[in-house]
């Protein structure tokens, strides 16, 4: 496993889909881009912020499910990459009884940050899907001035305040 940390949380100019950017701590500095849902990024965000919602948020409310059976997030782990979709494990310590529990990466990740607990990735995806910090480089060399970072965290903001309910029905 390699511990990685959450680097940005963008919106993919070419599909406007949100993508978390999941950089390694330690060299070689891979980074592991991963696409979530709006409402996805809109809860990592919340955290990040420290932003506190009047009602639990779903991340929210597993966390103190958490806290109140007395367990502990100890980690969370993308394991792999399945016909286009991650997968990840949060493991839960719970007295002597570890329990590794199926998640979303993104969820995983939203919990992690509340928590916090540990990012880990799974080496082989890491290595067949990481990118390196220099390709991560020449691509910020090459944005336009038309696509500075402060640009593309205003068209996030925009792109989340232009949300609906009915965005997310099936």
């Amino acid at each position: 496993m390699i511990e990685v940390e959450l680097s940005a949380v963008r919106v993919d100019l070419r599909s406007n889909t949100p993508v978390l950017l999941l950089q390694e701590l330690t060299k070689p500095k891979r980074t592991l881009p991963i696409f979530i849902g709006a409402p996805e990024a809109t809860a990592i965000a919340l955290a990040i912020q420290e932003i506190e919602t009047p009602r639990p948020m779903t991340h929210d409310l597993l966390k103190n499910v958490i806290e109140e059976l007395e367990s502990r997030l100890t980690s969370i782990i993308i394991t792999e990459l399945r016909d286009s979709t991650y997968y990840a494990e949060l493991v839960v310590v719970r007295g002597s009884k570890t329990y590794h529990i199926s998640a979303r990466p993104s969820d995983a990740i939203a919990l992690a940050i509340r928590i916090p607990a540990p990012i880990y990735v799974a080496d082989d995806l890491l290595e067949a899907e990481g990118i390196s910090a220099e390709i991560l480089d020449e691509d910020r060399e090459n944005l336009t001035e038309e696509q500075n970072p402060e640009q593309l965290v205003g068209e996030f903001r925009e792109f989340l305040e232009d949300l609906k309910p009915e965005d997310f029905s099936g």
